[in-house]
């Protein structure tokens, strides 16, 4: 019996018995053979550093002659000879700057955002230090301790684009403010110091990037963002926060729509309770009236769509720096784009497509295992990818409070999904390495579910509108490279969850390292639907039926014995295999470890608090912050997992003591 159900490493999902007896062919292509992980094919390694020095990475860039800048929150500026050498030097360039969160080279001098200024870093007598520091461009700041500035990203016309972090209140602690002018905005500054407001809507635009002479940025999970994501932006756009808006009435600014507009149609949320003090607004379970960012796209035009949603707790949770593949580095997802992640210390893969002129596309992990969060990345001459990372203040999964490190492919070719594109009835699915057809023919094989998130002035917010989709067919290319599958009632606007976790390879019948994708459907595109006639709707997961054969008539008068009563017995605690899938699921792993403290308490100090499963079940709906003082980032209700689901996950924390 050992050998009929299988353990996947894909989901670490066990195949039922009841689909295995029924699937002879896909049970011969899934024996014991195991799958291997991320680590696999790409290595982290670290970069020696002198004693002492404090690598709180907040901006990378590779030189022409192949050595390393590098940038730091405590205001250092570091040049780092032979990188990829097993002994690198390093030459501290510049100190005594205010919290650099972003690094650039052009024309023989290092740029820098400062908290309220574009800096240049000049090295005149070329004694490897720099002896000028010279002013580009400045603009306001309050004070207030968020009012990061990140940047700068040289446009393709050689002037800079620098995004201001938004401040947070004091009564109102929880709402972003802009409290001076750009705050909120990403803004252009020309080559003569000039500064034009360019789009506004960000709340924290830490990941600015350059691709193909086109501007992105990434934004985290916050308020008014129900997760984060990935938004291309031009003049004029209006991503989604509100409180840049307090300047669109400026003489420069390119937004034009207003505070007043905005908010005549868009609840804020300002109560205040009986004794004059405002309330937090929070997220209204099981509410039917609510707006998504694209119902607030049909009132207002300049609102702009992220290209790609990361799904917050799945795909990072605090987004950071897009950096995109170069060509004949990381095998087959050249051109495709990296994104890291503070909190998560990880980075993930994204494939871009444009659909009726709006980017949308998948997103998938891709390498986990950083020693800090993951702020910003820069490729080597070696073709691997230099990692900077920090957390101090932001909390994330890597134990270590700084660092830099390298990642390697070892060039050899893991099965992955390679890309999905959007097709009328479906998606068309592109693998790096030739599927097992027996696998791939199954529906079964393949699952969709489809979500998006409120937008609101609360916290981030639980998947909506979830739909489940019935696979109706699958179509196989003949080499094995592709399967487009025709997926029932596609949903625009929403994210799409594509997992294919019983599609194998040819060879080794490995599963996917990474089975699951997440595309963001902005437009379903035109063109030819396929024949249901002429593809595969073989699925396994339906009994087949099997006759049985009459049984012979007796005329024995013997007495059957009595049955015996069946007394229940409570059940096991669930193990972490068991209940890893619903823990990713709802993001729990976003948060919590389960023997160290992460950004949350770890699952064992958890247990030992003796709470009932009914205590944690109510605890993972009504989260009380108080409850655990000394973590900065309070947990939001969590409405949206299923009881069954929050139970069973109950049980299992309770097992750790």
């Amino acid at each position: 019996m050992k050998n009929i159900l299988i353990k996947l490493k894909a989901g670490k999902s066990l195949i039922s018995l009841f689909a295995l007896l029924f699937s002879t062919v896909f049970l011969s292509n899934v024996s014991a053979q195991e799958s291997p992980l991320e680590e696999d094919f790409f290595k982290i390694m670290k970069v020696p550093s002198p004693e002492g020095t404090i690598l709180e990475v907040g901006g990378l860039t590779t030189l022409p002659n192949g050595d390393l800048a590098i940038s730091t929150r405590r205001g250092d500026v570091y040049i780092v000879e032979n990188p990829t050498s097993m002994n690198p030097y390093f030459r501290k360039f510049a100190s005594g700057l205010h919290e650099i969160l972003g690094l650039e080279y052009k024309d023989g001098a290092l740029y820098c955002a400062q908290r309220g200024e574009l800096t240049k870093l000049v090295d005149t007598n070329k004694d490897g230090y720099a002896d000028v520091y010279e002013t580009v461009s400045a603009w306001p700041i309050s004070g207030h301790y968020h009012e990061y500035s990140y940047g700068p990203k040289i446009a393709p016309d050689g002037s800079f684009f620098v995004s201001g972090n938004v401040a947070f209140g004091n009564e109102e602690w929880w709402r972003g403010e802009s409290r001076v002018p750009w705050r909120g905005w990403i803004f252009k500054i020309h080559q003569d110091g000039q500064l034009e407001p360019w789009a506004t809507g960000m709340r924290s635009p830490c990941g600015l990037s350059m691709i193909d002479g086109e501007l992105f940025y990434t934004d985290n999970q916050g308020d008014w963002f129900g997760s984060g994501g990935i938004w291309q932006v031009e003049k004029g756009d209006f991503v989604g926060h509100p409180a840049g808006l307090a300047w669109s009435g400026s003489p420069n600014s390119p937004v034009t729509l207003s505070e007043e507009e905005f908010f005549a149609k868009i609840d804020n949320r300002q109560v205040k309770n009986e004794n004059g003090r405002y309330i937090k607004p929070e997220n209204i379970t099981d509410e039917k009236d609510f707006k998504t960012l694209y119902d607030v796209k049909k009132e207002f035009d300049q609102v702009k769509l992220p290209a790609v949603w990361l799904p917050h707790g799945i795909l990072g949770i605090s987004n950071s720096e897009i950096v995109k593949i170069p060509e004949y580095t990381f095998g087959p997802f050249q051109g495709q784009l990296l994104v890291g992640d503070q909190g998560q210390s990880k980075i993930m893969r994204v494939h871009l497509e444009k659909i009726n002129g709006e980017y949308q596309g998948a997103a998938w992990d891709f390498r986990s295992g950083f020693q800090s969060g993951v702020l910003r990345m820069s490729w080597a001459e070696d073709g691997s990818l230099f990692v900077g990372e920090t957390n101090r203040g932001w909390g994330s999964a890597g134990e270590a409070n700084e660092g830099l490190q390298r990642l390697i492919w070892n060039d050899q070719v893991p099965f992955e999904m390679l890309k999905i594109n959007a097709k009328p009835d479906g998606f068309e699915i592109e693998f790096t390495q030739p599927v097992d057809k027996a696998t791939a023919e199954d529906i079964a094989s393949y699952s969709v579910y489809s979500y998006t998130y409120k937008y609101h002035p609360v916290y981030g917010s639980p998947p909506v509108k979830n739909k489940t989709h019935k696979v109706k067919g699958v179509l196989v290319s003949d080499d094995g490279m592709k399967a487009r599958i025709i997926v029932d009632s596609l949903q625009q606007y929403h994210v799409h969850a594509v997992s294919l976790t019983g599609v194998r390879d040819k060879n080794n019948s490995y599963s996917l390292v990474h089975p699951t994708a997440y595309y963001t459907l902005n437009n379903i595109p035109n063109g030819e639907k396929l024949d249901i006639t002429k593809v595969s709707t073989k699925d396994s997961s339906i009994p087949v039926e099997v006759e049985k054969k009459p049984t012979k008539s007796t005329t024995s008068t013997k007495k059957t014995a009595p049955t015996k009563k069946v007394v229940a017995v409570a059940s096991a605690a669930p193990t972490y295999d068991e209940v890893k899938g619903i823990l990713t699921k709802n993001t729990c792993l976003a948060c919590h470890n389960t023997d160290k403290k992460q950004i949350g308490p770890a699952f064992k100090d958890v247990a030992k608090r003796k709470y009932t499963p009914e205590q944690i079940v109510e605890l993972i709906y009504n989260p009380k912050p108080e409850n655990w003082p000394g973590y900065a980032t309070e947990m939001p209700p969590m409405p949206q997992v299923p009881k069954a689901e929050a139970l069973k996950i109950a049980k299992w924390i309770n097992s750790l003591d």
